[in-house]
Formats: C-alpha cells, sequence, structure tokens
C-alpha cells in the first residue's frame, strides 16, 4: 500500500534560488555531500544521495514546478513514487515551496518524511544564510 506526502516550507530567498538547489546537480551535490547527477530537460534521469534515489523528469518549468517520478533503492522492484515541488513567490519575497510525493511506499513514509526535512529542507536553510543580502530565515 501507497500513501502521499505533503510537506510545506517557506525560505528567506527567491523562488529561482531556491529552485536551484532541488535542480542543480552541483548545487544538490553540496547541500546534501552526496554525488547527484540531475537532468535539465523534460524525460531526462536524475540520482540523487550517491545513487540511492533516482528516477525521470517528467516535467519541469524553471523556479516554479518540477516533477519526478521517483524511487529510493530500498522500494520493491518496479516501483516509481511522483514528487511534485512547486515554487511560489512569497509576499515577503522570499518561497513557499510545497511537496507532494505521492505513491511512497507506506512503511517508508516516517524515513523518507525525514529525509526530505534533514537533507533538503535544513540543509537549504543554511545554505541561503550564508547567501549574501539573505537575511536569517524564519521557520515553517
Amino acid at each position: 500500500m501507497c500513501k502521499t506526502i505533503h510537506q510545506k516550507v517557506k525560505f528567506k530567498a527567491s523562488p529561482k534560488t531556491i529552485y536551484q538547489f532541488i535542480a542543480d546537480s552541483k548545487n544538490v551535490t553540496s547541500l546534501t555531500g552526496e554525488t547527484a547527477i540531475i537532468s535539465k530537460r523534460i524525460g531526462g534521469t536524475f540520482s540523487t544521495m550517491s545513487g540511492k534515489v533516482s528516477g525521470i523528469i517528467v516535467d519541469l518549468e524553471p523556479s516554479k514546478r518540477i516533477v519526478q517520478a521517483w524511487r529510493r533503492s530500498d522500494f520493491p522492484e518496479g516501483i516509481f513514487s511522483m514528487a511534485t515541488f512547486t515554487f511560489k513567490e512569497t509576499t515577503e519575497g522570499g518561497t513557499e515551496l510545497k511537496l507532494t510525493h505521492r505513491g511512497v511506499p507506506k512503511e517508508l513514509i516516517p524515513d523518507i518524511e525525514e529525509g526530505w526535512r534533514r537533507n533538503y529542507w535544513e540543509m537549504i536553510r543554511n545554505a541561503v544564510r550564508t547567501l549574501p543580502n539573505n537575511p536569517k530565515q524564519t521557520k515553517s
């Protein structure tokens, strides 16, 4: 049985900046400390966390949306989930990121939810703090 993860996070950086922290191989590698190879085209492949996560880019709209057919190496054979990231500029000039991750095997939900928080959202917050002209950000 599969479930859906919903997470909403706010950052004090532009949608373009936050998009790059998820869509750019070099930024993701730097952020997570693990190798990431991410195509910049629809139909291209991606691999993150040194190959523990892989899939196909289903849709891209730079600074607005990423859709990935996504699987972790411990998913049952042939099972992919769908991870959709949407980026919306806030009235304060930051970004509200919404993650909808559908089709995650039920028994892996807690670990994957925590992985998004620990490996991405916290790391992006830390990285944004070091960018020029970006004040300390708020919690989501």
